[in-house]
């Protein structure tokens, strides 16, 4: 159907029926400023496209979104100009290089036309733009090194090769390959307005409108979905609970319990589309819209239908998290990279109960976790989720608190692995040795020491305090220094000090603070933390202050028994999740 003709705001717009369209660039817009580079990358998908077997098994290859403003005799380009530019240098030089004759000769239709209102004599630049070599013009120079960098492309390419890419491009058969843009026409909002300008605005300070959300957003409140008289009605029930489900994800202790993603969502509701469309990370960028586009475009999709699914996965959520046991279970599986649409189905499973999918989480984490503990060494990647494990289960094991674990500080500060009796054979170096020092310095300054041994440790504090004062600090004399107070902490080398009982979570910028502190080091800033509430893991809290420790004689050392008697806990805490016999004493 004809662009003019359609009664719909957003679909996918083969190039082919762009041809013979005007186009106009407005004064608020920047100039085509696209360079080698980004027209490299744009042909090179195109080409990857047109291959059999290429690795993109779609009907179509869809570019990012055009939206656009119907004028008397033209469309106002709100965003994807310098899309539209590019596509039109590409389909002259096939005109003028392939074809050698014109588009309207072969395809009976014109190529599009572009007209900019800063560049009057843009449209007839274009036009013989082969022909040129440079321009003072500083959107036509651009234009011109794009105009290159396609020659340069198309160099090795022969005669076949263009007329494949070319019948990609321009394919016009709906059951063909072909290269689509997300059309989205503004007409009706910009109607005696300035929202054009708005929303080019929103786009180009990052604000950008037309993520895979809003796109389905577009499609889900379009009024031919519903009866005339019950549209605007429906539209506003979907508009608001769309804004409950939104608000509630921005949440960050909702949003990262629930989500493991990496990626970046400006609008959190898309990731619940992702979960029901079976998005990968390899997928497109605009695959979730297109999916739903095509329930659209066949008639599968029914709205109320659709609707009520996306609210399901929502309250499932939030059902989850209202129930703390199920909160810190599925929490942990989530951070270990299990599908979250996965466990969605197994909850909503005919004959299952809420104990029954609370059994099955545990299964699922047993398979996480199964292993022998006194076999594991730092560098296994099974040592995090243990020592993750072994906070959640201790939280919910004092069931008269609703102490939660902070699933968005773990992800968001980046907990990861740090030794408790640190490696004795790492001398810092560089930087490290600053920060080494400072602490040696800051440890022995504020420490009220009452033994004989107090001029030596008043000692080791004016010696750090020199040491940092110097412009170089020479290596003798650092190393020096280093095996001195080592020794005084008795700080040797020990055969255990990879293995789980040395290994604690702490959050990674407290973590390269400590990197290479002493234990008695380490152990005033953690009672320090606590003290001025900063979070520190109820684990992490509890070995430092040798809760785990059977006989606490001495609270400047990390030994061996210590480490043990840790190893022990651990084994105990999580002996419903481990093979059997790994939690007895």
């Amino acid at each position: 159907m004809n662009i003019t003709q359609s009664t719909e705001k957003l679909y996918l717009r083969n190039i082919y029926e762009l041809l013979g369209e005007n186009f106009y660039i407005p004064a608020y817009q920047r100039g085509y400023r696209w360079g080698a580079i980004q027209v490299k990358e744009l042909l090179d998908d195109i080409w990857e496209f047109s291959q059999p077997g290429g690795g993109n098994d779609s009907a179509f290859y869809c570019l990012q979104p055009v939206v656009v403003v119907r004028e008397e005799d033209c469309w106002q380009v709100v965003d994807g100009q310098q899309r539209l530019t590019t596509l039109r240098l590409i389909l002259h030089f096939l005109e003028q290089e392939h074809l050698k004759r014109s588009l309207a000769d072969a395809y009976k239709k014109n190529v599009y036309m572009l007209k900019y209102e800063t560049r009057p004599g843009c449209e007839g630049f274009l036009q013989g733009i082969h022909n040129e070599s440079n321009s003072d013009n500083i959107d036509f120079f651009h234009m011109v090194q794009a105009y290159q960098a396609i020659r340069n492309w198309f160099s090795d390419k022969d005669y076949n090769d263009n007329n494949k890419l070319l019948a990609t491009l321009l394919a016009k058969d709906p059951e063909e390959r072909s290269v689509k843009v997300i059309w989205y026409d503004l007409s009706d909002e910009c109607l005696n307005n300035d929202y054009a300008i708005d929303v080019f605005s929103r786009i180009n300070i990052g604000k950008i409108p037309l993520t895979n959300a809003e796109l389905v957003k577009a499609l889900f409140l379009q009024r031919s979905h519903f009866h005339n008289d019950q549209a605007r009605l429906k539209q506003l029930q979907i508009a608001t609970e769309w804004d409950v489900i939104e608000k509630r994800l921005q949440e960050p202790a909702f949003w990262h319990f629930i989500s493991n993603s990496n990626k970046h969502y400006p609008t959190r509701i898309e990731y619940i589309f992702d979960l029901m469309k079976g998005k990968k990370f390899t997928d497109e960028v605009f695959f979730t819209f297109h999916k739903f586009h095509a329930d659209f475009k066949t008639g599968m999709a029914d709205i109320e239908l659709l609707w009520q699914e996306i609210k399901r996965y929502f309250l499932s959520f939030d059902e989850w998290f209202q129930d703390r046991e199920l909160y810190h279970l599925i929490g942990f599986l989530v951070d270990c990279g299990d599908d979250v649409a996965t466990l969605k189905t197994e909850s909503e499973r005919v004959g299952s109960t809420k104990i029954d999918f609370k059994n099955y989480l545990k299964g699922c984490i047993r398979q996480r976790v199964s292993c022998a503990l006194d076999e594991l060494e730092y560098g296994d990647s099974r040592i995090k989720r243990l020592l993750l494990l072994f906070n959640i289960q201790t939280l919910l094991s004092t069931r008269e608190a609703d102490i939660r674990f902070p699933f968005d500080r773990y992800k968001q500060e980046k907990w990861d692995i740090e030794h408790i009796r640190s490696q004795a054979d790492y001398i810092p170096a560089g930087a490290a040795r600053l920060v080494w020092l400072k602490d040696i310095e800051d440890y022995f300054s504020r420490s009220q020491f009452k033994d004989a041994s107090l001029k030596k440790q008043q000692k080791f504090s004016v010696s750090a305090t020199e040491l940092l004062a110097l412009d170089r600090i020479g290596d003798d004399k650092f190393d020096a220094f280093y095996t001195e107070v080592v020794s005084y902490f008795e700080h040797g080398e020990v055969s255990w000090v990879d293995q789980l009982g040395n290994l604690a979570l702490l959050d990674s910028s407290t973590n390269r603070s400590y990197k290479n502190a002493l234990f008695p080091i380490k152990r005033a800033r953690i009672i320090e933390n606590d003290k001025r509430g900063v979070f520190v893991p109820i684990c992490t809290k509890n070995v430092f202050l040798k809760y785990y420790s059977q006989s606490v004689t001495d609270l400047m050392h990390w030994n061996e028994s210590d480490a043990k008697d840790y190893l022990r806990a651990i084994g105990q805490m999580l002996k419903a999740y481990l093979p059997e016999g790994e939690g007895d004493d």
